[in-house]
């Protein structure tokens, strides 16, 4: 306990941060699909840790909104509601929105040339979660080109929620995904190279919407 007017030492969390980064991987890679169970003595055997860490990743990606914890069925990875689609796909909506104007207004040369190569790396993509992953990265490049460090901040707070989204939109319909999804995001650097603001913001809403409207048909 601190003495009064001293902060406690700090405490390190690197292995637990690494169990973290390990599961969420897993995640993400479709080892653990939504709704899968997440046991701490199969996760701790597995990495070659004991429970402790475990358990505090567990709790920092259940911070995330990665995971979720019931006391009658443990930890699981987070399925996705109509309703958790809903507020992600339009607080997305409203953060993209603002990091447009200001990728627009403020990007350097590099940085669309760095949103650029991010979507040229979707071109090489081999399956759907690398797919989803690189989408993911195009739009880290995108907010680290805005120049507003309290909205990348916002962003990658939801930022492992919109994976999950994606991952689960794949696992509806992946009907054209592969073969789409490139072209669409060459459509949005395209856009952002020409400092259209309003071309840009409706084909960023139109990327946006196709996701939403898998989801909300097949998800109650």
């Amino acid at each position: 306990m601190a003495e009064h007017g001293k902060v406690a030492p700090a405490r390190r969390r690197g292995l637990a941060d690494e169990v973290a980064d390990r599961i969420r991987d897993a995640v993400f890679s479709g080892a653990y699909p939504p709704g899968s169970q997440l046991r701490e003595v199969e996760l701790a055997e597995a990495l070659g840790v004991s429970r402790g860490p475990v358990r505090e990743a567990l709790l920092r990606l259940e911070r995330e909104g990665l995971v979720r914890s019931e006391w009658h069925r443990g930890s699981t990875v987070t399925t996705l509601s109509r309703q958790d689609v809903s507020e992600l796909d339009s607080l997305r909506g409203a953060l993209e929105h603002l990091a447009v104007g200001h990728v627009i207004a403020h990007a350097s040369e590099a940085d669309i040339t760095a949103i650029e190569d991010a979507a040229r790396r979707m071109e090489r993509a081999a399956d759907e979660h690398e797919m989803v992953r690189c989408d993911i990265e195009f739009h880290d490049a995108v907010y680290a080109a805005a120049h507003h460090q309290r909205l990348q901040d916002a962003w990658y707070a939801i930022r492992s929620q919109v994976h999950l989204f994606l991952l689960t939109r794949v696992g509806l319909n992946s009907d054209d995904y592969l073969s789409t999804i490139p072209d669409e995001h060459r459509e949005l650097v395209a856009a952002l190279r020409a400092r259209d603001t309003e071309a840009a913001l409706e084909l960023f809403a139109v990327h946006r919407r196709r996701a939403f409207e898998v989801l909300t048909k097949d998800i109650r």
